[in-house]
């Protein structure tokens, strides 16, 4: 099961995955889960117990789409019945996840705290509003994307103005270099 956060998506995408005997991350695996038109190819820990020609994980952590890794904790195959990972409790790689999630997060561009708060206001607003009168949270929400259309349109050419560099626009926003420039390029498009 991969987690996301709703900021910064497949950027840091998590996972628990699989450590070798020697340290390393085995390749993903594809496990046909049907008549072999439909399968599943993974880099989770589960998958990797040994059976139908699959490594054996000597250990779990968590693992990020971005590259961090957390510390790695052992597997006592012996204390595990029939290879069966499913009890084996990895509840500790969401928290180790969730840490570098919070650490990303700091290092991103801090936004006034006013205007945080604003934006927890209006959140808390239009949820409310959604309860109580979902079509005028529809018409609320619509003013929302125009808007941020418009600012946001305003800021991609400013960024591209400063000459702000890929690597720097991923740092300030918590986003790979690639899904950076794919939200930069977003709002520079002539429909905005």
């Amino acid at each position: 099961m991969a987690w996301r956060s709703e900021e910064f998506g497949e950027s840091h995408e998590g996972i628990v995955g699989a450590v070798l005997a020697d340290g390393s991350e085995p390749k993903s695996v594809y496990i046909d889960v049907g008549s072999g038109s439909c399968g599943l190819e993974t880099r989770e820990w589960w998958a990797y117990n040994g059976r139908l020609g699959r490594p054996e994980a000597a250990g779990w952590r968590a693992s990020c789409a971005c590259g961090w890794r957390g510390e790695s904790h052992p597997i006592d195959w012996d204390q595990v019945e029939d290879h069966d990972l499913d009890d084996l409790d990895t509840s500790d790689a969401y928290e180790d996840w969730w840490d570098h999630i919070s650490a990303v997060e700091r290092r991103t561009v801090p936004l006034p705290e006013q205007l945080s708060e604003l934006m927890e206001q209006l959140a808390e607003r239009l949820d409310a509003l959604a309860d109580t009168a979902p079509v005028a949270a529809l018409k609320a929400v619509a003013m929302l994307e125009r808007m941020a259309g418009r600012v946001g349109k305003e800021a991609a050419y400013g960024a591209q103005a400063d000459d702000v560099s890929d690597e720097a626009l991923g740092n300030a926003l918590g986003l790979s270099v690639s899904k950076a420039q794919s939200r930069l390029d977003r709002y520079l498009r002539p429909y905005y």
